[in-house]
Formats: C-alpha cells, structure tokens, sequence
C-alpha cells in the first residue's frame, strides 16, 4: 500500500458483522452459581454399553439461526437475533436471563464464522474461524498472500446482504483501502484476485498450443500413412 495524504479512521466498531440466518452460535449461560444455569445449558446423553453416561456439553452448545432470524433457546424460547451484532445479541439474551437468574452471563461466539479466497494467491481455500474480527489482508494473509501473478489494484469481494449478492472492488495499492467499509469481512465473505493481463495471455498462448500441437501431429501422421 502506499502512503498518500488519507487520513486512517477506520473503526472496527462501524462495520461489526451482523448475525444472518443459518449462521451457528455457541451460546454459554453463566452465573455465580452453576447449579442455576442448567436448565439453560444443554446436556446430551449417550448410550455406552448397558450403561447411559451423561455428557455435559455446556462448553460447546450451539443454536443454528432459522431463516426468520430466531434461534430457540432452551426454557427462553424463540429469541429475533437476525441483523445484531454478536454484543447486541448477548445483552438481549442477558435481559431475557435476568427473569430466572441474578446477574447472568452470555459467552456467544460464531461457529461458522467463514471466508473464502480465490483466484491468485498461493493456497486458495476457505478458512473457519473462531471470531469475526478479520480483514481483508488478514484473509489474504491466511491464504499465503497473492501471487506475483495477482491484480492487488482491483481485488474483487463479494458479500451476501439480505440474500443477494453484492460486489465490490478493493485497490491494495493504496493507503485509502483502510477506510473502506469492506476492509472489515462479514461471514460467508468471498475474496477472488484476478490474474494480470500477462497470465491470461500465457493461459491462452498454452490452450492455443496444444490445439496447435495436436493439429500438427494429426496431420504427420497423415502424412507418414499416405507415404507409405
């Protein structure tokens, strides 16, 4: 990126992802007494044997988000978190806890927190992560960077808003990229770098070439059977 005269304001707190339908949240009810908190914190039980062992998965309970935005939270029902950001949703919960338990706490994380990387860089893929404070270099960084091949002044990103798709472009040549309201990825984010003129021209030069190598042999081949 290179220096210019912008000023960097970028805020994380401007452009916190939003909790979408079909997301998945691992949701955690604490308080000064455990006990209190149980019939909030799911436990599953398992068959072992002839015997049922019961298996606390209060570390790892997790709500998958139905496409009217509700998750449904055991003795508090439906609960609207769709369009919160990951706080808001806690200290809703929280006002909704505070009915059954005296100063309650919420841990909330995403669960399938996912970005995508394509096209140019060193080991395309899709990386879950455990939080959602992640940029765009971050996510590029994850990827090994672009390669030497890679347009880094118009690097594409597309993201899912109300379920439709939207893209947008980043120029990582310039210092002003740290504003935009993109550097900041949301979930189910897509990152694709495009190869430079130079690399689409040796893609065609190596398609056209072995059209080329293929004509030519038929027509040897032609040849050393009518030669004969």
């Amino acid at each position: 990126m290179q220096p210019d005269s912008s000023q960097i304001s970028t805020l994380y707190e401007q452009y916190v992802p939003k909790i979408q339908p079909s997301d998945i949240l691992t949701i955690v009810v604490t308080a000064a007494d455990p006990k209190v908190t149980v019939p909030f914190n799911p436990v599953n039980s398992i068959s072992n044997g002839n015997m049922t062992q019961q298996v606390d998965m209060a570390f790892r309970p997790t709500y998958t988000v139905d496409n009217n935005g509700n998750i449904m939270l055991p003795m508090l029902g439906e609960i609207h978190v769709a369009g919160l950001t990951r706080l808001e949703a806690i200290e809703k919960i929280r006002a909704e806890l505070s009915k059954y338990i005296k100063d309650p706490g919420v841990n909330m994380n995403f669960n399938n927190f996912r970005v995508s990387v394509l096209g140019e860089v060193a080991h395309p893929g899709s990386f879950v992560l455990p939080y959602e404070r992640v940029t765009v270099l971050e996510a590029l960084s994850m990827a090994g960077d672009l390669t030497i091949r890679g347009v880094r002044s118009d690097v594409m990103l597309i993201r899912e808003v109300g379920g439709k798709k939207e893209i947008h472009r980043l120029d990582l040549t310039k210092q002003n990229t740290l504003n935009s309201p993109y550097y900041y990825l949301a979930q189910n984010d897509v990152i694709y770098v495009e190869p430079n003129k130079a690399q689409i021209n040796n893609s065609k030069l190596g398609a056209n070439t072995n059209i080329i190598i293929s004509i030519a042999s038929l027509i040897i081949t032609v040849i050393s059977v009518l030669t004969r």
